[in-house]
């Protein structure tokens, strides 16, 4: 330092000033290290929302389904001679009902067979019980 005693105080506060300034040089320096990142990550995925838009662009739409999904009916010719009835009669029956529709002795064991096979029905969807032990076709 100067030997100058009027020069020393201002010398002191300039080495003062200058290592503020260098603090926030550096305290800047490390905030442009942290945004440019940012704006890496920023164009990184405008770069990919851009690629999707123009691969979305690119792709052909689907052909419209000509019919709806229906869900399978049992083979057995029972469950067909179950939904024509319940179609003709357009009213929710009964297995009993049924029975006699389908010219079945009213046993136990034909009124059961057919609940089961209303049961099955209404599990796939194909049938609704409208109430317990009502069943009928469902209303589209």
């Amino acid at each position: 330092m100067s030997e100058n005693p009027q020069v020393t105080p201002i010398l002191e506060h300039i080495e003062t000033r200058e290592r503020e300034l260098a603090a926030q040089a550096e305290q800047l320096r490390t905030r442009i290290e942290e945004l440019t990142g940012q704006l890496g990550e920023i164009e990184a995925e405008s770069e990919n929302l851009r690629i999707t838009r123009k691969t979305l662009l690119t792709l052909t739409p689907p052909a419209p389904a000509t019919e709806p999904d229906r869900p399978d009916i049992p083979d057995h010719p029972a469950y067909q001679q179950i939904l024509t009835t319940l179609t003709d009669a357009d009213r929710p029956m009964r297995a009993r009902d049924l029975c006699q529709a389908l010219d079945l002795p009213i046993l136990p064991k034909n009124t059961e067979g057919i609940r089961s096979k209303l049961k099955r029905l209404v599990s796939r969807g194909i049938l609704a019980e409208t109430e317990p032990g009502l069943f009928a076709r469902p209303s589209d």
